[in-house]
């Protein structure tokens, strides 16, 4: 899909609230304040129509770190994937590139979203830790002037002069040189959900220094660490979210403003 047609795509599912499976989703806006400020947090809830909670466990579990994701797709079928029945791979939040905040389910409860492998351990670090997925497609292949998604050397994304669309890593991150970047507006309303969230569970708003922002984590200190992270600090291979081409520094300086 290319990057200029993303945002039809994403106003269809706001608009009929069917994900890329054709299940069907009631999506409400709400807002909730955010404990100790006087800012409120907007999101929409998103709940399927039939009823289905069988993606994610209803137990509440103390939490003590965030985890940030990406999700290599598109808004329709990230819901999907992280919706399956009896699937139990899901995340509370899915953040749209317009910004918009999906909440699938009470952050309280919790589903598997590290991975086997995990540091630490998948089940009790998926249990300890609130997911957020951001819809964005990931790294991008070069192909002459074009760049394309990993999914299909002819899914066109953007080209390369269209800068706005994507990030050059110097040197590459994993292999990797080329990623979508991140809109404007998921910055905000990342920045809002993780205000909101460490004051809701009383979650130190502190992040990885930056030597060990960008590998794997160690047995005997990422699974105390409290604060917040992400994927790749879990998983020694095979994971690119969130990497250097996320700016962190703008998300750091926004949570602790």
């Amino acid at each position: 899909m290319q990057a200029t047609s993303i945002s039809s795509h994403e106003s269809s599912f706001f608009k009929t609230g069917k994900d890329s499976d054709g299940k069907e989703f009631n999506l409400t806006e709400m807002s909730v304040p955010i404990k100790g400020t006087n800012e409120v947090m907007e999101y929409t809830n998103c709940r399927l129509k039939n009823g289905d909670k069988s993606f994610y466990y209803e137990e509440k579990n103390t939490k003590t770190q965030i985890v940030l994701h990406f999700t290599a797709g598109y808004l329709k079928g990230d819901v999907s994937a992280l919706t399956k029945p009896n699937n139990h791979v899901s995340t509370p939040f899915i953040i749209a590139r317009n910004g918009t905040i999906l909440n699938m389910w009470s952050s309280a409860f919790w589903s598997y979203h590290l991975g086997s492998g995990a540091i630490g351990g998948n089940k009790n670090g998926c249990k300890r830790t609130i997911a957020i997925e951001i819809s964005n497609i990931g790294y991008l292949k070069k192909i002459g002037d074009q760049l394309v998604t990993v999914y299909s050397d002819k899914d066109d994304y953007c080209e390369l002069e269209e800068e706005y669309y994507h990030t050059k890593l110097e040197p590459p991150f994993r292999g990797q040189e080329y990623y979508a970047t991140f809109s404007e507006k998921q910055y905000d309303s990342l920045i809002s959900l993780l205000r909101y969230l460490t004051a809701e569970y009383d979650i130190p708003r502190m992040f990885l220094p930056e030597n060990k922002r960008y590998i794997t984590g160690t047995i005997d200190e990422l699974p105390n660490f409290r604060g917040i992270t992400s994927h790749i600090n879990y998983r020694t291979s095979g994971k690119w979210d969130i990497g250097p081409a996320f700016d962190w520094e703008r998300v750091i300086n926004g949570v602790n403003a």
